[in-house]
């Protein structure tokens, strides 16, 4: 995982995952530097990511007073509980779903949660969030939210694009990418992420992008994108497309045999 700072309040705690077909996944979990700080997601659950590691490098985890969780997603919580263990006034921010999704494999400590739903806000001390529903989602329990001190939007999934290298996955600003290719990748997320986007009314979708143009931010923040600077209007024009974009087919089984058929074999 790698570390950097995103506009004026944030730190962006990247990393990435090869999907093979896809491209590379940018998985990004932020710290907003509030006077009451707030860990927004917490990486991957994979046993090689040292989540509190890394976090510790930008904040003491123990001044960690709030870890709003955008859903409960495994590219979401791979440190959450070892946040929890180490930042002990820390709460989470999630919804009544996203704490019983969690209560499925390890549940929440009921006393350390504040549920927050679309519409309402939370006071971090120097400023107050509020929460909102992105356009595009894969989990019920999705909430982002809309930091107006610094104008910046924390879209979770929303927003995404698969890169063409690791490089670009954890790169410090999306505008190292070509337009054209920018908006061909976050059509392409669209479709694998949210792939109901093809089957709801188009004006009643539209309408739930209406309120991130009101919002006009001058950075997004997305899990599955490096930081957007000055973009969100294409990037608004670009999602208003997916429930037009092409479907996404994922590989069949014969494909898969044809991948792991190139691999190099596994050495003694």
């Amino acid at each position: 995982m790698n570390t950097h700072k995103a506009g004026s309040d944030s730190t962006v705690l990247s990393d990435c995952l090869e999907v093979p077909g896809i491209g590379f996944i940018p998985v990004n979990a932020f710290v907003l530097h509030s006077s009451q700080p707030v860990v927004i997601d917490t990486g991957l659950s994979l046993p090689d990511r040292d989540f509190l590691n890394t976090l510790g490098s930008v904040i003491d985890p123990a001044d960690v007073r709030w870890i709003w969780l955008t859903h409960p997603d495994r590219d979401h919580t791979g440190g959450l509980f070892d946040l929890l263990a180490a930042a002990p006034k820390a709460r989470v921010v999630t919804t009544f779903i996203g704490a019983g999704i969690m209560s499925t494999e390890r549940p929440l400590p009921l006393d350390r949660v504040c549920l927050v739903n679309p519409g309402q806000t939370l006071d971090v001390g120097d400023r107050t969030l509020r929460a909102f529903r992105p356009p595009l989602f894969d989990n019920p329990a999705t909430v982002g939210f809309y930091d107006d001190r610094s104008a910046t939007c924390f879209s979770s999934d929303c927003f995404g694009a698969p890169m063409p290298s690791a490089e670009l996955a954890v790169a410090d600003d999306v505008g190292a990418v070509p337009a054209g290719d920018l908006r061909d990748a976050q059509l392409l997320w669209a479709t694998v992420d949210s792939p109901w986007v093809h089957v709801v009314d188009n004006d009643t979708y539209l309408a739930t992008v209406q309120p991130l143009r009101t919002m006009a931010p001058e950075l997004v923040l997305c899990t599955h994108l490096p930081p957007a600077s000055g973009l969100a209007g294409p990037m608004l024009d670009t999602i208003e497309a997916a429930p037009g974009a092409d479907p996404f087919v994922g590989p069949d089984q014969q494909a898969l045999e044809q991948m792991l058929a190139g691999f190099e074999p596994a050495q003694p």
